[in-house]
């Protein structure tokens, strides 16, 4: 386990802004430097259930809705605009579906987790703004991916998906043009039948006399950086694994170590980074740096992984009533993007730990916002990696 650093990051540079100053963020520069004032501005309030984010070349902001029966929506938000849009429906899913994740193919294309009338495919959809009342539907393009959450895509095409819905760690891969996924690889899960691992318990019980829920998932956001590596998000570990991939693909990473999972299980060789601040690693984003970006749903909290794997609060919700940090920008933060010198995030308001009870903040159950995109009024001194991100 890799030690906290607390590096100031005064790269976020102030702007004039009319918004609350609401916490503390850090920007990435020389140690010792002075804090940064944050303000954040909520881009989109979402009245169905949102999780997955991605960006354009341009800078608009694509986020799946969960719509149940009667469908699921893509919308476009303008991460340049103004506050509360209401944003331009670019796309459909058919129901039954369940989006958590997506990302822009190579082909300019949006590749959508939650496909399929088991919800184990991933669809395909060129977006488009031309008949909002009619947008373009998704099509199947890969099946074979129970779970699937994280999306990214590798240098060739090829196409990544963690299946943090079943918290069995598998990450699996699509070639450029579909078909049936494979398991490329395997974090070792929590808890299997030899009892082995560990379950990383909420502090608050779902209900009442009810036990705590249990945070089993360790495949989660999925990001790549240079040289063929890929970053998995361990939700329930706190944790960063770091996969290295051949220029065919293969994994270099060490697997099989451990005989009570499947030989295809990454070793403890592929931890990148694991530290408590890191609880609740969701989804993940890089900058031009080789930083890494995690959204920390379990603290309402925003950190960053340096290439060395230290560890910076980048931002945290501020202490508000009852001792509490449910009520700031942050409302169990899922999604980061990164585009340009902007960051950006989806929150989801799940009813745990540091967002626990889930009634107060902007994002509520049974209101009129169930979920939201919240983007910081400064400007990031290191912009993110060029999107789309192949």
């Amino acid at each position: 386990m890799r030690r906290i650093q607390r590096v100031a990051l005064p790269s976020v540079v102030a702007v004039a802004v009319a918004s609350l100053v609401v916490g503390t963020a850090l920007g990435l520069g020389k140690p010792g430097s002075a804090p940064t004032d944050a303000t954040w501005t909520t881009m989109f309030a979402s009245p169905i259930a949102i999780e997955g984010l991605t960006a354009d070349g341009k800078g608009n902001l694509y986020v799946p809705q969960r719509g149940g029966a009667a469908g699921c929506s893509v919308v476009r938000i303008d991460s340049q605009g103004g506050a509360s849009q209401a944003g331009v429906t670019v796309a459909r899913m058919n129901p039954p579906c369940n989006p958590a994740g997506l990302a822009f193919g190579p082909d300019g294309r949006l590749y959508i987790t939650g496909f399929g009338a088991a919800g184990d495919e991933i669809g395909v959809v060129a977006p488009s703004d031309a008949d909002p009342a009619n947008p373009p539907i998704a099509t199947g393009f890969a099946t074979g991916t129970p779970g699937a959450n994280g999306v990214a895509f590798d240098d060739d095409g090829n196409l990544y998906a963690s299946d943090g819905g079943t918290a069995q760690g598998r990450v699996f891969r699509v070639g450029p043009t579909g078909g049936a996924a494979a398991v490329l690889f395997r974090v070792p899960p929590m808890a299997n039948s030899a009892g082995v691992g560990r379950q990383n318990q909420a502090l608050q019980p779902p209900a009442a006399g009810a036990p705590p829920a249990t945070q089993g998932i360790v495949a989660n956001g999925l990001a790549f950086g240079k040289n063929d590596v890929l970053f998995v998000a361990d939700t329930a570990r706190g944790a960063l694994w770091r996969v290295d991939l051949s220029e065919h693909g293969d994994v270099r990473t060490p697997t099989g170590c451990d005989s009570t999972f499947t030989a295809d299980t990454l070793c403890l060789d592929g931890l990148f980074v694991q530290h408590p601040a890191l609880d609740g690693a969701d989804g993940i984003a890089l900058d031009r740096a080789g930083n890494v970006w995690v959204d920390a749903n379990e603290r309402n909290a925003i950190l960053v992984v340096d290439r060395r794997g230290g560890v910076s609060e980048f931002f945290r919700n501020p202490v508000a009533a009852g001792n509490l940090r449910n009520t700031g920008p942050l409302e169990f933060p899922t999604s980061p993007v990164l585009t340009g010198r902007k960051l950006c995030t989806t929150s989801s308001d799940g009813n745990r730990r540091d967002n626990s009870p889930n009634s107060a903040g902007e994002a509520r159950p049974a209101s009129a916002v169930v979920g939201k995109i919240s983007c910081l009024d400064q400007k990031l001194g290191n912009p993110g990696e060029p999107l789309p991100v192949h």
